[in-house]
């Protein structure tokens, strides 16, 4: 009897960050190539080509795929696209924007599965303040709908505070009147 050997799938995920810096820095090192023998416009078009791939190491193209189909209301593309994100391949920094990412499409079919992305975006963490209070904000509105005004409560003050910039000032203020009438289900996007 023979043993299917193991599947390296499994045991190596491929990750497709490996391959973006391989080609970046290819691309890159042709670009030094191209220079040194004196093809300066096609060593400048292989600079670009080499920073352009270097910047899709560091950002997802997919995740800004996503927020963009968030913003045109293309809610069952923006859903495809997520699928196809594992969000282990993200980079730590990126992670917290896909559970958010994720929140903001659950919101529309499950509350409980909406909240559990927006504490997981919280729990995993988000770069900037403004997009932490974005969260707490999301997180408020479920809690005003499932009439649980003192964690609503909790997590305005706790957006207000992190908000510095003012940005959400108006959201702030619906949420709020939002928690003063609890008849009124209000979900932020």
């Amino acid at each position: 009897m023979t043993s299917k050997p193991a599947d390296l799938t499994m045991i190596f995920p491929f990750d497709t960050r490996i391959l973006k810096f391989a080609l970046a820095g290819g691309a890159i090192a042709y670009s030094v190539k191209l220079y040194s023998t004196g093809y300066i416009g096609s060593g400048i078009g292989m600079t670009i080509v080499g920073v352009l791939l270097g910047l899709t190491v560091l950002r997802s193209i997919r995740m800004i795929l996503v927020a963009l189909r968030i913003q045109q209301q293309k809610m069952d593309k923006a859903r495809s696209t997520l699928e196809g994100i594992n969000p282990k391949h993200l980079w730590k920094s990126n992670r917290g924007q896909y559970w958010f990412l994720k929140g903001n499409l659950l919101l529309e079919s499950s509350l409980n599965e909406a909240e559990k992305a927006f504490r997981q975006a919280l729990e995993v963490g988000m770069k900037r303040d403004e997009e932490k209070a974005a969260v707490m904000l999301n997180l408020a509105a479920i809690q005003s709908s499932k009439r649980r005004p003192k964690e609503a409560k909790a997590l305005l003050a706790n957006a207000k505070r992190l908000d510095k910039k003012g940005m959400l000032k108006s959201d702030i203020r619906t949420i709020e009147q939002a928690i003063r009438n609890p008849q009124q289900v209000v979900r932020r996007r």
